[in-house]
C-alpha cells in the first residue's frame, strides 16, 4: 500500500504515528481450532501479535514476548483471507500493547469475520470495535500480575464479551470467587474459570465449582488436550 502521507503541516512525529498505526509485528498466523471461550471448536485464525507488558509466572506464550515479523496491516487481512475460514482470533502476548491492532480489529470485522480478541485485562480496551468479541483476563493473585488488573474494562463489556481466570490454586479461586460474587461479574457476561495446568487439577477445579453452584462457566484448554503445548497449534 502507498507509504503514508504527512498532513499540511505535518511533522516527522506524526509520521511515525501513522505508520505504527498501519504496521504490526507479528508472532505467528496460523489456522487450528479454537480451544478457549465461547467460540470453542471453531476452525480459527490466529494472529499472535509480539510483545507483552506482563510476566505472568504460568504463560504458556512467553515465546511472543520478543521478536516477529514486521508486517503492514493489509498484509495481516491478505494472509487471513487466504485461510478461507469466518472466525479470527486476535491473541499475544498482549495485541493492545500495538497501537496498530485497534485498526486490525476493525478491518477484520469490516471483512465480515466473527473476530475475537484476547487480551490481558492490563490495558484499556475501550477503544476495541463493538463487532468484537472481548476474552479479558482478571489476574488472579498467583499469576504475580495482580496489581495490573485495569478492573475499569468491567464497566465497557457487553453481554457477548467474556471475562476469563485463570486459576492456580485454592487461593486463587477464594479470590475469583469474590471478584464473581461481589462485582456480579456474571450479570455483565460470560465468566470462566480455567485451571493452571502444571499447578492445579481440571477436576479439582471443577468440583469447587459444582460444590459452589457458581455462575461460571469451568473450561480446559481444547487444544492442549489435542495436541499439547505445541505453538502455532
Amino acid at each position: 500500500m502507498p507509504s503514508p502521507r504527512l498532513p499540511i503541516g505535518g511533522t516527522h512525529r506524526s509520521l511515525g504515528t501513522a505508520i505504527r498505526m498501519t504496521t504490526l509485528r507479528l508472532t505467528e498466523i496460523f489456522l487450528s481450532i479454537q480451544g478457549e471461550a465461547n467460540a470453542i471448536g471453531w476452525p480459527t485464525v490466529f494472529i499472535r501479535l509480539t510483545g507483552c507488558p506482563l510476566r505472568c509466572v504460568w504463560c504458556d506464550t512467553n515465546y511472543s514476548f520478543t521478536g516477529g515479523e514486521k508486517i503492514d496491516l493489509d498484509d495481516v487481512v491478505a494472509r487471513v483471507d487466504a485461510f478461507g475460514v469466518r472466525h479470527v482470533c486476535v491473541t499475544g502476548g498482549e495485541p493492545l500493547a500495538q497501537r496498530a491492532c485497534i485498526p486490525l480489529l476493525a478491518a477484520l470485522c469490516d471483512r465480515g469475520y466473527a473476530v475475537s480478541l484476547e487480551t490481558s485485562g492490563a490495558l484499556d480496551v475501550s477503544a476495541v470495535d463493538p463487532r468484537v468479541s472481548k476474552v479479558v483476563d482478571i489476574k488472579c493473585p498467583g499469576s504475580g500480575e495482580v496489581a495490573r488488573n485495569h478492573l475499569e474494562n468491567i464497566a465497557l463489556l457487553a453481554p457477548g464479551d467474556q471475562l476469563k481466570f485463570v486459576i492456580a490454586d485454592r487461593a486463587d479461586y477464594d479470590w475469583s470467587v469474590s471478584m464473581v460474587r461481589s462485582r456480579a461479574l456474571a450479570e455483565r457476561c460470560t465468566v470462566l474459570f480455567s485451571p493452571v495446568t502444571e499447578t492445579l487439577a481440571a477436576a479439582q477445579l471443577a468440583d469447587w465449582i459444582v460444590a459452589d453452584r457458581l455462575p461460571v462457566r469451568f473450561q480446559m484448554q481444547l487444544h492442549k488436550v489435542l495436541w499439547g503445548n505445541q505453538p502455532g497449534r
